[in-house]
């Protein structure tokens, strides 16, 4: 059994990760800290809230992390965010449920540096899928756990374009700074990025038979699941068909690592136009490599795939 943290910014695709890791009987779900990204973190927790609630999880508790940059005072989403992810972060869809928990009064950073401490690298992944400026602040408070701990985090491009600029993803741009740091703590860090996720889609029509809308719960995923595929078709390159399946890669391989193959080379952040965000290997450890980080470069899109439909549609059928 892995037990998981996930450090979320709730959008679309976070979404259906918390449903894979629901649906996933080797996976126990310690709990769910907010980060920003997609949205910011208020509005993040709170979209987990619903979900949890609409899932019948209200065991999984929720703690708010650190809600802007580590070079700013505030965040707000940009348009890219909003323009996939909606205002809501759903793509305007409600979630058909009211919550009866409240977001825990201990702050993310904590309740992560009590895991750490508590369960080796063996028992315990955080997976982060938004900005990773939560994880370097534990890491600042407590760098002797870096050799404890293990992030399979969504994020980065190494040998593929970034989709917020040529050089740069999305979750690594929102705080470059902070997550340099993380990629040279010596933290166990596998970067499930561009490189893969790009390859890992849902289809129009799968989506519609995964979450048919004969149930409230059903209509708000199919709703949500539109709003997404509608703002990829925009964008997409001719004969990309569908979303991709950025976020629930990550859960998968945190729970299977051989669903992807993966090079070992330690990682530098460039925090400097022009390639700010940009993550390549960094040239001050090449000949002394650490062994710890591990880029994906290459994925069993269908194994995976296959796992991700059983495991979202048993917990949207059971669930919702």
């Amino acid at each position: 059994m892995t037990k998981l943290i996930l450090d979320l910014d709730t959008g679309i695709d976070d979404t259906l990760a918390l449903m894979y890791a629901l649906g996933s009987p080797e996976a126990q779900l310690l709990g769910i800290t907010g980060t920003f990204g997609n949205v910011t973190v208020a509005q993040g927790v709170t979209n987990d809230l619903a979900l949890l609630a609409l899932f019948g999880r209200e065991d999984v508790p929720v703690y708010a992390g650190i809600d802007h940059p580590s070079t700013a005072e505030r965040y707000t989403p940009a348009p890219g965010s909003l323009r996939f992810h909606g205002t809501n972060g759903l793509g305007g869809a409600q979630v058909p449920a009211v919550p009866t928990q409240t977001v825990q009064a201990m702050s993310a950073v904590d309740v992560i540096i009590d895991a750490v401490e508590t369960y080796g690298p063996d028992e315990l992944t955080i997976v982060p899928t938004g900005a990773l400026t939560t994880i370097d602040a534990v890491l600042a408070r407590r760098p002797d756990l870096a050799s404890r701990m293990r992030l399979v985090l969504m994020g980065g491009a190494l040998t593929v374009p970034g989709n917020v600029s040529p050089f740069a993803e999305a979750n690594i741009h929102k705080d470059p700074e902070a997550a340099d740091r993380v990629f040279k703590s010596g933290a166990d860090l596998t970067m499930i990025g561009l490189d893969v996720t790009m390859r890992a889609r849902l289809p129009r029509a799968d989506a519609e038979r995964l979450f048919p809308a004969d149930t409230a719960g059903g209509a708000f995923l199919a709703e949500m699941l539109g709003f997404y595929l509608d703002a990829t078709a925009k964008t997409a390159p001719a004969g990309e068909a569908g979303c991709c399946l950025h976020d629930p890669l990550a859960v998968a391989v945190a729970l299977d690592p051989t669903l992807v193959t993966t090079l070992e080379l330690d990682l530098r952040v460039d925090c400097a136009e022009p390639g700010r965000g940009r993550t390549i290997g960094d040239p001050e450890r090449l000949l002394a490599p650490s062994g710890r980080t591990h880029v994906a470069l290459d994925v069993d899109a269908d194994r995976f795939y296959e796992r991700f439909c059983k495991r979202v549609s048993m917990v949207a059928r059971s669930r919702c």
